[in-house]
C-alpha cells in the first residue's frame, strides 16, 4: 500500500499539468478531467484509510521514498512521504472536500471562458496541499507550503480583470512571504542544530537540545503558521481573498490553506512541548485572533467577508488548542475537521445565494430568500447551527472540547483562556445569526442594479446543491461520530499524544455555560435583526462598529507602520548613502584629484623649471651638509 501514497499527490498534479498545458482543445472536458482526478485522489485515500484501520494503532504509519532530491556531502534531501493518522486525517479532508468543491465549481463556473484553467489551478492547489501534509521532512513540506502560496495567488486573482482581485492576490502572496521567511529560518536552525530536517530525527532529538534553540524554532514555525492560517499579526490578507470565485473561498477557508498552520504546529508538537515560552505565544496568538476575527465578522455586510472573519476566529480556536499542548492537540484537529465540513458548506451556500442574486454580496440587499432557495436555506442553516455550537451538531462537540481544555490549563491562565473561548462562542452565535437573519428572513430588500435589472432569486443547479447537501451531513453528524467512545482521540493519540485535562469546574457546567452564551448571542442578534427592519443602507454605527468594518484598522496599521515606515526608512537610508557614504567616497576622490592636480604642475615639461628644481634641491643639500658639520 505504501506505493499508493505518491499517487495521492500525482493524480491532481497530473490534472493540473494536463489542464494548464493541454490548450483550448480541452476546454469542453477540462472541468470533468479536473474533478475526476481529484476524486481519484480521494478514492486512493479511502483505500489507504481502510488498510490503516486494519493495522494495530502503533503500526499504522506508512513511508514511501521515491528518490534523493538533493545529494550533497553533509546535506541530503529526499522526496519521501509519511502517512500516519495525522496526515491521513488531512488527506481525507483535503481530497474529500476538495472533490465536492470541484463538483460545485462545474455549475458555478459554467459560463466562465477560462473554466479549464480554473480547474487546473484547483488541481494544483489540492496537489500542493497534499504534498505539504504527506512530506516526511520539513524541506519537502516547505516545497508544498510554497506551492499552496502560488496556487492561492493564482486562484484569488483568477478574475484578474478586476483590479480588486489582482490587488488581493498580490496582498495574499506578499503577506504570506513574511510568514514563509519564518519557516525557512526554522529549517535553517534545524539543520545547523540537528544536521537534518527529517521529522523523525528532529522531533526525536528535542530532549537533547537547548530550550533556547527550540524556542527560536517554535517562534519561527508560529510565524509561518500565522501567515498561512491568517492569525494576528499576518491576518490582513484573508478578507481580501474573497475577491476570488466562491469555490476558491471554500477551498482556502475550509480544507486547505488556512489549515496548514494548524497542521504545522501539531506536527511539530515535540518542539513546542519542550519550549514552553513558544507554546505560550501560540496560545496568546490564538486567543487574540479568536476575538479579533469574531469582532470583524459582526460588522461585515458582505456575506463572504463575514464568513472570512468567522474563519479567522475559528482557526484562532484551533491555534489556541494547539498551544495548550497534549490536552489540546487532538481537539484542535477535531475542530479543524468539523470546521472543514460546515465552513465549506457555508461558503458554498453563500455562493449559491450570489448565484441566484446576480452576484450581489451585500446582505442588506437580500432578505426572505428561504422561500426562493429552500435547499440552500436548509443546508446553510445546518452549517449555521453547527458553527454556533448547537447541541448535537458537529461544532458543539469539537468547540466544547476546546473550551474544556482551555479551562483545564489551570490557574489564572486557565480561567482567562476559558473566558475568552466562551466570549468567542457568544460572539460567533451573534454574527452568524445576523448573517442568517439578514439573508434568509425578513422582507425582501433587493433592488434593480444600475442597468435596471432586478434579481430573480432561484435555487442553484444540482451540481451545486449536491455538494452542499453532502457537506450538511458532515456538519450534522461528524462531531458526534468522532466523540462516540472517544474515537477521534484514540485515532490521533499515537501521533500527537494526549492527556486528559482537569478543568476546575465540571464538564457539565462548562457545557451549560457554552450553550447559555450561545443562546445569549442568538437572542441579541434576533432582537437587532429579527424583530426590526434591516435598513438597506448601513447606519453609521459606533466607533467600534466603524473600526470593525475596516477590519479593526489592520490595513491602516500596516500602511502606517510598514508602508510609511518603510518609505521613511528608505528615504533615510538614501540620505545617509548620499551624504555619508557618497560624501566619504566622493571626498576621497576629490582630495586625491586635487593633490594629483597640484603635483601635476611640477611635471610641466619645461627644461628651465626642471633646472630651477635641480638648483633648489642642490642648494638645500649643501645647506643641510654645512649645518650638520657646524653642529
Amino acid at each position: 500500500m505504501e506505493n499508493l501514497i505518491a499517487l495521492l499527490i500525482g493524480a491532481p498534479l497530473l490534472g493540473a499539468a494536463v489542464l494548464l498545458l493541454g490548450g483550448r482543445r480541452l476546454d469542453k472536458a477540462g472541468h470533468w478531467i479536473g474533478t475526476l482526478l481529484a476524486a481519484v485522489s480521494f478514492v486512493i485515500g479511502l483505500a489507504l484509510f481502510a488498510d490503516m484501520l486494519g493495522r494495530s494503532a502503533d503500526d499504522r504509519a506508512l513511508y514511501q521514498r521515491l528518490y534523493t532530491w538533493i545529494p550533497v556531502e553533509g546535506f541530503q534531501a529526499d522526496i519521501a512521504f509519511q502517512l500516519d493518522q495525522l496526515s491521513m486525517t488531512f488527506v481525507l479532508l483535503i481530497s474529500g472536500v476538495g472533490t465536492l468543491i470541484h463538483v460545485y465549481s462545474i455549475g458555478y463556473m459554467e459560463h466562465d471562458e477560462r473554466r479549464r484553467r480554473f480547474f487546473g489551478y484547483l488541481n494544483l492547489f489540492v496537489a500542493a496541499m497534499l504534498l505539504l501534509v504527506l512530506a516526511d521532512n520539513y524541506l519537502l513540506l516547505y516545497f508544498g507550503w510554497e506551492g499552496v502560496g502560488l496556487a492561492s495567488y493564482l486562484l484569488i486573482g483568477f478574475w484578474q480583470h478586476k483590479p480588486s482581485a489582482a490587488t488581493a492576490a498580490k496582498k495574499a502572496f506578499l503577506v504570506n512571504r513574511v510568514g514563509d521567511m519564518g519557516l525557512s529560518i526554522a529549517i535553517m536552525i534545524m539543520f545547523t542544530t540537528f544536521g537534518t530536517f527529517a521529522f523523525g530525527p528532529v522531533l526525536g532529538a528535542t530532549g537533547e537540545t537547548s530550550e533556547g534553540k527550540l524556542t527560536a524554532i517554535g517562534l519561527m514555525l508560529l510565524l509561518a503558521a500565522c501567515g498561512k492560517s491568517a492569525q494576528v499579526p499576518l491576518q490582513s490578507w484573508l478578507g481580501d481573498a474573497m475577491e476570488g470565485p466562491t469555490p476558491v473561498s471554500a477551498l482556502i477557508h475550509a480544507a486547505t490553506m488556512v489549515t496548514a498552520g494548524v497542521y504545522l504546529i501539531v506536527r511539530s508538537a515535540d518542539i513546542f512541548n519542550a519550549a514552553p515560552d513558544a507554546q505560550l505565544v501560540v496560545v496568546v496568538v490564538g486567543a487574540v485572533t479568536l476575538l479579533f476575527g469574531a469582532i470583524v465578522g459582526c460588522a461585515k455586510d458582505d456575506i463572504k467577508k463575514a464568513l472570512a472573519g468567522s474563519t479567522m476566529s475559528q482557526i484562532g480556536y484551533m491555534i489556541l488548542a494547539a498551544g495548550l499542548g497534549p490536552i489540546g492537540y487532538v481537539f484542535a484537529i477535531m475542530h479543524l475537521v468539523t470546521h472543514g465540513f460546515f465552513k465549506a458548506g457555508l461558503f458554498l451556500g453563500a455562493g449559491s445565494v450570489m448565484h441566484g442574486m446576480n452576484d450581489e454580496v451585500d446582505m442588506r440587499k437580500y432578505g426572505g430568500l428561504r422561500k426562493y432557495m429552500p435547499v440552500t436555506f436548509v443546508t446553510f442553516g445546518l452549517g449555521y447551527l453547527a458553527i454556533i455550537g448547537f447541541p448535537g451538531l458537529s461544532g458543539f462537540f469539537s468547540k466544547d472540547k476546546i473550551i474544556e481544555a482551555a479551562f483545564a490549563k489551570g490557574g489564572t491562565e486557565g480561567w482567562i483562556l476559558g473566558s475568552v473561548t466562551l466570549l468567542g462562542a457568544a460572539i460567533t452565535a451573534y454574527y452568524m445569526t445576523r448573517v442568517m437573519l439578514m439573508t434568509f428572513f425578513g422582507e425582501k430588500r433587493w433592488q434593480p442594479d444600475a442597468e435596471g435589472h432586478e434579481p430573480h432569486p432561484h435555487e442553484s443547479p444540482r451540481s451545486m446543491t449536491l455538494p452542499m447537501i453532502l457537506l450538511a451531513f458532515g456538519s450534522v453528524f461528524a462531531g458526534g461520530l468522532f466523540s462516540i467512545g472517544d474515537r477521534f482521540v484514540k485515532w490521533l493519540e499515537p501521533v500527537t499524544s494526549f492527556e486528559h485535562g482537569h478543568p476546575p469546574i465540571s464538564a457539565g457546567a462548562i457545557t451549560s455555560a457554552t450553550v447559555a452564551v450561545m443562546v445569549v448571542g442568538v437572542g441579541i442578534a434576533y432582537l437587532q435583526y429579527g424583530r426590526r427592519p434591516v435598513p438597506v443602507v448601513a447606519p453609521r454605527g459606533s466607533l467600534l462598529t466603524r473600526a470593525a468594518r475596516r477590519d479593526l484598522l489592520q490595513d491602516d496599521f500596516n500602511h502606517a507602520v510598514f508602508v510609511r515606515g518603510g518609505t521613511h526608512l528608505t528615504r533615510s537610508l538614501v540620505y545617509v548613502d548620499h551624504t555619508l557614504v557618497d560624501g566619504v567616497v566622493n571626498g576621497t576622490a576629490a582630495s586625491v584629484g586635487g593633490l594629483s592636480g597640484r603635483l601635476r604642475k611640477l611635471q610641466n615639461g619645461y627644461a628651465r623649471s626642471y633646472a630651477v628644481s635641480m638648483f633648489g634641491g642642490t642648494a638645500v643639500l649643501i645647506a643641510a651638509t654645512l649645518l650638520m658639520r657646524a653642529v
